[in-house]
């Protein structure tokens, strides 16, 4: 079997997951609306670091999501092993830089949807810097409408506040993540509005999971997330 293939359950059962239930104590309402088997599209809020980790954490299948470019090119063999521990986990590396890094990530995910495997992002691209939901970009509604998959909304509540922007190191304290219902898109890929109107359901479908003020810009790119 390939080692990495054991990276996943390992992360999960043994050496991470079971800590981050101990420390955040998750407690999740409407994981009924994710099914069990096929393509779909989990699209969340971005508080903290930490969302990346306790999505998955909570859902009883393997989750894909994008990962800094960053993290797999480390030289060095601390390097390969550390981008070796992305892949296991289900991260596709992505550059932010945009132009044909932005491309070919929007392929890798769409080939992950056609597998029939479950993907995770964040739309809003960032952690948000003040609490506040900022608009979506527009992946998002590429993704569902290039491949057909549903969309399901969730909103993560309690994560800024175990490890609030700047804190270097979490701190105990429940957090909550909520799975709304699934939302299908019709419309073409390559057409503007459809792609725009696709991403601000699914933004206004997390905003009332959430519970979140919505903001009508983008988040501020930092330099480092």
């Amino acid at each position: 079997m390939d080692p990495e293939r054991l990276v996943y359950p390992l992360a999960k059962y043994v050496l991470l997951g079971p800590a981050l239930r101990v420390a955040f104590r998750p407690q999740v309402s409407g994981l009924h609306h994710v099914p069990r088997s096929g393509p779909v599209i989990l699209a969340a809020n971005h508080l903290a670091v930490w969302d990346s980790l306790v999505l998955p954490l909570v859902v009883p299948r393997q989750v894909f999501f994008l990962g800094k470019h960053e993290y797999f090119t480390r030289p060095g063999r601390l390097g390969r092993a550390q981008a070796a521990c992305f892949r296991g986990v289900g991260a596709i590396a992505v550059d932010r830089a945009g132009g044909r890094a932005a491309v070919a990530a929007m392929d890798a995910s769409a080939d992950v949807l056609r597998r029939g495997e479950a993907f995770a992002l964040h739309p809003e691209g960032t952690r948000s810097p003040d609490g506040r939901l900022y608009r979506g970009h527009t992946g998002v509604g590429r993704l569902t409408l290039r491949t057909g998959a549903p969309v399901i909304p969730v909103g993560i509540v309690g994560t800024d506040r175990v490890q609030p922007r700047g804190q270097a190191l979490p701190r105990p304290g429940r957090v909550e993540v909520r799975f709304g219902e699934p939302l299908e898109f019709t419309g073409r890929e390559r057409n503007r509005e459809d792609v725009r109107h696709a991403t601000d359901q699914v933004m206004q479908a997390i905003q009332k999971l959430s519970g979140q003020e919505y903001v009508g810009s983008y988040a501020p790119m930092p330099w480092r997330d």
